[in-house]
């Protein structure tokens, strides 16, 4: 159980408001005193009533042990960005009466919560859970401070405070919440029903079906001459294609990433998608890879089919920041050709915002989609899409929509560009990044495009 920080008694030590009420009234009966004698007695009573009453309030907050009201705090190891992360707090009453508790939690700096707090009565010696969410919109170590607890009695006229040394640094990594929702989405997929057929298809891959007798029109380079020995008859090698294909997640991380949409910047959308759908991969039997790139380097972790790739894909996943150059997709064209022999499915998170930005690209998006089954991923400007929508009522309003429009438009015609050329794309609004992105993967799957 977290320990409790030691104070002075100034540091303890709080008046509430009753208590300044009260010297108040008190204050206010002197002064009625000087001009009718018979208050000044009622003025001494009532000081000598609220003397009392502070002792006997002091006394029970303050003669018993400092540890008397304690807190634990429950987080988990990990917190999920972009979503609500439960936090609990279990506080118990050491007093031998009821108490009134605040709790002010010191929360990360990244949150800029300042008065964050929480309140409950708790019976004499009871114990009361708090609960309360976090959302996260940042990636890193989030510090949480000491909980300060505020205890007053009934009489109310004073505060003690303790403070509990629950210090915790947690990370924030990609949004590994929606990996159990997003993983049950893809086994209820209907093309997936147990029943379906599932057509097999002879192949020359190195995944070893059966042996059989050769017949007119079989590869001969398949020919097994121990069995032929044996069975003094031609016998042939069968092989099956293999199911499990190479997918890479490939995150741009240049200046176009950095666009903020619902407190997560681009990039975040794109990680967090990244996690889920590799994730779902994994579950429909292929190998998945990560691929990040900027205006300098290229990261990559490769396509691997063990279930441990998803923890080392989510710990490569954490420690990426967006940069302020554009980043080079030349320098990436170079290094995949050189780095994957095999034809995998490319799902590109990038931005466009414009038909010029996407010309400077565009050739090398070609001669991926060349070797490569190329996906590009886009974002809908959704804050220029609700100006869209909104009813003009001036000039200025007008021309505001019309460059709206036009930017709209643009986006549409990107995806137009990049399909002429036998480039997939998906345009889609940051919040339904994910569910798009792995609707498409099904869909392609079922089509056997991969």
């Amino acid at each position: 159980m977290p320990g409790a920080v030691k104070q002075n008694l100034y540091q303890a030590l709080f008046f509430n408001n009753r208590l300044y009420l009260l010297g108040g009234i008190n204050v206010l009966l002197f002064l009625v005193a000087f001009f009718i004698h018979g208050v000044f007695t009622v003025a001494v009573l009532y000081l000598a009533l609220a003397a009392v009453m502070l002792l006997i309030d002091f006394s029970l907050l303050f003669f018993r042990s400092a540890t008397t009201v304690s807190a634990t705090r429950e987080l988990a190891n990990r917190l999920s960005n972009g979503d609500e992360n439960p936090v609990k707090l279990h506080v118990s009453n050491g007093y031998s009466f009821p108490v009134s508790l605040v709790l002010l939690e010191e929360l990360p700096v990244q949150f800029q919560e300042r008065n964050f707090q929480l309140s409950a009565k708790v019976a004499a010696g009871g114990t009361h859970d708090f609960s309360y969410a976090l959302r996260p919109v940042e990636r890193g170590v989030y510090a949480f401070g000491h909980t300060n607890i505020f205890v007053s009695t009934a009489l109310g006229l004073i505060t003690r405070r303790f403070i509990t040394d629950n210090k915790a640094d947690v990370g924030v990594y990609p949004s590994f919440l929606q990996l159990r929702n997003y993983t049950l989405h893809a086994f209820l997929n209907q093309r997936d029903h147990t029943g379906v057929h599932k057509r097999r298809v002879i192949g020359h891959s190195m995944e070893f079906d059966h042996i059989k007798t050769y017949t007119k029109g079989d590869d001969v380079r398949m020919l097994n001459w121990k069995a032929t020995a044996r069975t003094n008859t031609l016998m042939v090698n069968n092989f099956v294609e293999e199911k499990s294909q190479q997918v890479y997640c490939v995150i741009d991380k240049g200046r176009n990433m950095r666009m903020p949409f619902n407190g997560l910047s681009l990039l975040d959308y794109a990680i967090n998608a990244s996690l889920v759908f590799s994730n779902i991969t994994l579950s429909k039997g292929d190998k998945c890879g990560l691929i990040t790139f900027t205006e300098k380097k290229m990261e990559m972790v490769p396509a691997s089919g063990k279930m441990v790739q998803l923890n080392n894909i989510l710990e490569a996943l954490y420690a990426q920041e967006t940069q302020w150059q554009e980043s080079d997709y030349e320098t990436l064209n170079i290094q995949l050709r050189s780095r994957l022999s095999q034809r995998s499915l490319l799902v590109l998170f990038t931005n466009f915002e414009s038909m010029s930005g996407l010309q400077r690209q565009l050739p090398y998006l070609r001669k991926l989609a060349r070797y490569h089954l190329l996906l590009v991923v886009f974002f809908e400007n959704t804050e220029l899409k609700k100006v869209t929508e909104e009813l003009a009522h001036d000039m200025e309003q007008i021309y505001k929509q019309t460059i709206a429009q036009q930017f709209a438009y643009d986006k549409k015609l990107i995806a137009k560009e990049l399909s002429k050329y036998g480039i997939l794309t998906i345009l889609t609004p940051p919040e339904n990044l994910t569910v798009n992105v792995v609707n498409k993967y099904l869909e392609l799957k079922s089509r056997m495009l991969i």
